[in-house]
């Protein structure tokens, strides 16, 4: 289990977690969403560069995360932007994807088997584009686990909706 979590904060420290959230809303350069953050009781806030948001489980070693990137990232696909939050996990596996709706947008939503330094896990993915930003939210979990905790990554996509800065 510590094999997991050290892997998973060592990819997510590249990807990153900054700015906090405050009455339900995140703020950043212009930009505003609202967001329901899991239980405290059961998630701790962490923080990692260039990730907005992002929590860990407090006992099992499971780690939600969200992102905004509105400047930059060109107009790639769906899944090519997927793929691109799965660099540094290794053996990566499709199990599930389909396509949703998010905040009125089109969406991607993606379940993986991948190993973390040889360790088994599941990564889920939801990716999205809205007014010239891509919207990405990831549940990583250890393998057989993803079930302990998937209603909190739920609610944190459901819940998602971009505002007008402002």
């Amino acid at each position: 289990m510590r094999s997991v979590s050290v892997g998973v904060c060592l990819l997510v420290a590249l990807a990153g977690c900054g700015a906090g959230l405050r009455e339900g809303r995140f703020f950043k350069d212009g930009l505003r969403y609202r967001v329901t953050a899991p239980p405290e009781a059961e998630w701790k806030p962490i923080g990692f560069a260039e990730n907005d948001l992002a929590w860990a489980s407090r006992s099992s070693g499971h780690l939600l995360a969200m992102n905004a990137t509105c400047k930059d990232h060109g107009d790639p696909s769906l899944e090519v932007l997927t793929g691109h939050l799965l660099i540094g996990f290794e053996d990566r596996v499709l199990v599930d994807r389909k396509a949703l709706s998010l905040d009125g947008r089109a969406a991607l939503r993606s379940l993986f088997d991948v190993s973390i330094d040889g360790v088994p896990a599941e990564v889920e993915v939801v990716v999205l584009k809205k007014n010239g930003c891509v919207h990405d939210f990831t549940y990583v979990a250890p393998k057989g686990e993803r079930p302990r905790h998937q209603a909190a990554f739920d609610a944190l996509v459901a819940n998602f909706v971009q505002e007008a800065a402002p």
